[in-house]
């Protein structure tokens, strides 16, 4: 088999940045996965049974090498070994909380135009009968919420597909989620189910649906039944309110959704969450009305962090559940999550008590998220990398970048 070593394969079915080193198949599509072995010189009347015999061995056994691919030719593994790793990012550093909950610092390959490779966090948090991923979907972010930790990190550059589902990848490797595994230590802070990631929540850095093409790819790695197989109805996006964008991920994807809504005034929500000014609550409001899909049995999540003297009233419950009036609604109230230079406060727990009780008699499923991770500022609100901003003619496609970042006028 002829190798195309003299250039760095294009890894999209259009085009890639230029990844320093021998880049990854680990993570990414079909699409972009046959685009890779086409380039590294498998017939075109191969490529599509190479292209599943890798997606089995990547995404159902969770190999790390080539070697291990026992039902391919020992020519075409030593070929892909040359041109291409399975990589996964790398680990800088990983924190455990006494309640269970992982947090990894995560390295990404360097893209050519890079001074330095990136970092991401992602956070895994177990209970006894799931277990739930939150991956990220950017390096930085360019919403600067004001409550938020990963707001004061600006925006280096969206994740690639791959880096987004070597997320998952990375943490099934550490959990030991995959057949055959061996969980770490005696796995007494893991669920006792089979499968220790059940849920994926595209909560982590960044705004997903600034990254719209490359999650929804990755979403569908992550759901497809023949490759990590975590149904759509357990994996959760959450936006700040990307309007126009709302009913495309519907259409377009399907899974469940949640908005990061946090005040229902919006002289409030344009503090709390820029982004309101350009999308203000009535068209967001709008938007989750008309999300395709929404019913009793898929309803919108809305999250709502309590700050103390800020929206913790009881005029702000009522006025929440009037907000909502007709949307098919879960209601997750939040305990702040305090972090370094934060201006704000969690409200008193009692206060949080009765907010809930207003919005339970209304009807609404307003569960308090149990804060997790704290001790290692893994919670809601908390992640932020040490990446450090790069130029804006440093980013991929800095001239005609995939989403401009939100007007602040």
């Amino acid at each position: 088999m002829v190798l195309l070593l003299d250039k760095t394969p294009d890894l999209s079915a259009t085009s890639a940045p230029l990844v320093m080193g021998r880049p990854t198949l680990a993570g990414l599509d079909r699409a972009r996965l046959k685009v890779a072995l086409a380039a590294a010189g498998v017939p075109e009347k191969q490529l599509r049974m190479r292209v599943n015999q890798l997606w089995s061995w990547m995404y159902v056994r969770g190999v790390t090498s080539f070697d291990a691919m026992t039902d391919v030719a020992k020519d075409v593994r030593r070929d892909l070994a040359a041109a291409y790793s399975l990589d996964r990012p790398e680990i800088v550093a990983e924190q455990v909380s006494v309640d269970g909950t992982r947090k990894w610092l995560l390295r990404l390959q360097k893209l050519g135009h890079e001074a330095r490779a990136p970092e991401v966090e992602a956070v895994y948090i177990p209970e006894s009968d799931r277990g739930t991923l939150c991956i990220s979907s950017q390096v930085g972010c360019t919403l600067n919420c004001s409550f938020c930790h990963t707001g004061t990190q600006r925006l280096v550059r969206n994740l690639e597909v791959h880096e987004i589902v070597g997320q998952i990848l990375v943490a099934r490797d550490r959990i030991g989620d995959w057949p055959g595994a061996t969980p770490p230590g005696d796995g007494r802070l893991l669920p006792v189910t089979d499968r220790k990631i059940t849920n994926i929540v595209l909560m982590g850095m960044g705004e997903p649906l600034y990254n719209f093409d490359n999650v929804r790819d990755a979403v569908e790695v992550a759901a497809d039944g023949e490759a990590l197989s975590v149904s759509k109805r357990r994996i959760t996006l959450s936006t700040s309110g990307v309007v126009p964008e709302i009913a495309r991920w519907g259409t377009e994807s399907g899974s469940m959704l949640a908005i990061s809504l946090h005040a229902t005034r919006n002289d409030l929500r344009d503090v709390l969450v820029p982004i309101n000014r350009k999308y203000p609550i009535a068209d967001l409001m709008a938007a989750c009305r008309t999300y395709p899909g929404v019913s009793n049995a898929r309803r919108i999540t809305f999250e709502y962090v309590m700050l103390k003297g800020v929206n913790d009233s009881l005029a702000d419950a009522k006025s929440l559940v009037q907000l909502l009036k007709g949307i098919p609604a879960k209601i997750n109230l939040i305990p702040f999550n305090p972090w370094p230079g934060t201006q704000y406060e969690c409200s008193e727990w009692e206060q949080i008590e009765r907010f809930a009780e207003v919005v339970n008699r209304a009807g609404y499923a307003s569960p308090v998220r149990t804060p997790r991770g704290r001790d290692i500022l893994a919670a809601c609100g908390q992640l932020k990398s040490e990446s450090v901003k790069l130029r804006a003619s440093e980013r991929p496609g800095a001239d005609a970048a995939a989403h401009p970042a939100p007007s602040e006028s």
